[in-house]
């Protein structure tokens, strides 16, 4: 049997959005994917707005100081360079909810998953809300644009800059993670170039800064203006010249061809489809949507061995959720803590490098969370797990406010206390169930099952009526989704 029509919308909607929503259900059995992914983009392609939740007196204070960036961190009393921690703690992670908000809600839904993307491929970890905040407005401005722009913007980004240290880039003692990264993680690929490549580039990266306040500053003073041997050219070459050069290489267009083929379509790669992407991509001067639209337009994106093989990340699991039933969270901090029991905190990726994916995100503790989800948020039952005290991956932000006001205390059996939070939804069920009112009531259980599952074998209709509430149809309908979207094959799409 072959790929049902609902079957290809699905896998299209988990892969180039972040799931159906329940105004789609209906929509996924008739129409044709070519006029989703029509939708889809033009829903896409205005700029968008950027999100801004800096404090103000934050931004008032960084705003009135002078000079360049080491100058104006000079300037900061000790009391302000503490504002600066705290008040950017905070604001990371309203910028965190605000920007999953807009992962959930926004229509631009192809325009977030790939910023989704590009925030995994670009990862720096740097506690200033001003510089995060600008990269996100960096990557969402630019993630189904040029890639040869984005790759500019982000490398002078305050984030960027700070993140690899190319501050501390100075003529005479250049700093070469940044070169490194540029090309092992960024562009090239690890094999694609030398050490000396490293080493000269880094030189033409010399006097690349940033400002307290976030803005790109070139310092000619401690730029080395020698000359470069940088791959198999030669010239007095600065940051942009490097740049273009490694645009130049065709090696470059694979490199990214191959990543996003991994992240939207299957792990398992595909060498001609990739000289073939590759090859449009390199020629079409690095359009990301042109790449995205040559993947999801193919005939191969839709095959069965490419539907319901990726495991879901963190981000991507709790979105599409609240996507397909729309809900009010009593406490949307809860999500913050759910981010971190599952291995996937945004701004605060594990490394340069970002989340490995795959198979990374499962292991025994965090599937059984993921499997608890529906079940908490339809509930609005109280989790006490304690995420792992890592204080690397969370920059300093350690569990010392556990018990603050978003936070139920429990005892235990010896008095101690626990924290836990209650993951309190106000699931609005009424267009969810409408979409089922032209089912019969034997062919319910199958129709949920396949407008929530996008595994080939699916769950045992005897397995789940063990399950759920046949008291009422609505019930019925509410019970299957709930238990269908708390199994494991719900964890693939």
């Amino acid at each position: 049997m072959g790929v049902s029509n609902q079957q290809k919308n699905l896998h299209l909607l988990w892969r180039a959005s972040f799931g159906p929503t329940d105004a789609d259900l209906l929509m996924v059995d008739k129409a044709t994917p070519e006029s989703i992914y029509g939708e889809i983009l033009r829903a896409s392609k205005d700029k968008p707005v950027p999100i801004q939740v800096a404090d103000k007196a934050l931004v008032d204070m960084v705003m009135g100081m002078e000079g360049n960036g080491s100058m104006q961190r000079q300037q900061l009393s000790a009391e302000q360079k503490k504002e600066l921690r705290v008040k950017s703690r905070e604001g990371l992670k309203q910028l965190n909810l605000s920007w999953l908000s807009q992962m959930i809600n926004s229509p631009q839904q192809l325009r977030e998953k790939m910023s989704l993307f590009w925030h995994g491929h670009f990862a720096t970890r740097t506690v200033n809300i001003l510089y995060q905040q600008q990269l996100l407005d960096i990557v969402r401005t630019n993630a189904l644009g040029n890639f040869a722009d984005l790759l500019i913007a982000v490398s002078k980004s305050a984030s960027m800059i700070n993140f690899l240290n190319n501050n501390q880039n100075r003529k005479g003692h250049p700093n070469e993670n940044f070169a490194r990264e540029l090309m092992e993680l960024f562009t090239l690929g690890r094999g694609n170039y030398t050490e000396n490549d490293i080493k000269e580039s880094a030189r033409a990266f010399t006097g690349w800064g940033a400002s307290l306040d976030g803005q790109f500053v070139s310092r000619e003073r401690q730029h080395d203006d020698g000359v470069k041997s940088f791959m198999g050219r030669t010239g007095n070459f600065t940051g942009d010249d490097i740049l273009k050069i490694i645009l130049e290489q065709k090696q470059t267009a694979r490199f990214i061809t191959e990543k996003v083929y991994r992240y939207f379509v299957n792990t398992a790669v595909d060498a001609a489809r990739i000289d073939w992407l590759s090859g449009r991509f390199y020629q079409h001067n690095y359009d990301i949507q042109r790449l995205l639209t040559d993947i999801f337009s193919s005939d191969w994106f839709y095959a069965d061995n490419n539907i319901g093989t990726q495991i879901k990340s963190p981000v991507e699991l709790i979105v599409g959720i609240r996507r397909m039933l729309p809900m009010q969270l009593e406490n949307e901090a809860s999500q913050l803590l759910l981010q971190r029991l599952l291995g996937q905190v945004l701004f605060y990726p594990p490394n340069v490098a970002g989340w490995p994916g795959g198979k990374n995100w499962i292991d025994s503790s965090t599937l059984m969370m993921r499997l608890r989800i529906p079940q908490l948020m339809y509930a609005g039952e109280v989790f006490k797990m304690k995420p792992k005290d890592d204080d690397d991956q969370m920059m300093g932000m350690k569990d010392t406010n556990d018990t603050d006001d978003n936070t139920v205390s429990r005892v235990g059996k010896k008095g101690n206390t626990r924290p836990g939070q209650q993951l309190t939804a106000v699931i609005d069920w009424t267009n969810y169930l409408n979409k089922y009112d032209a089912v019969s009531k034997e062919n319910l259980l199958e129709v949920v099952s396949k407008r929530i599952l996008q595994t080939k074998a699916g769950i045992s209709a005897n397995t789940l009526k063990t399950y759920v509430d046949g008291s009422s149809r609505e019930n019925f309908i509410k019970t299957a989704t709930i238990h269908l979207m708390s199994t494991p094959e719900y964890q693939l799409c």
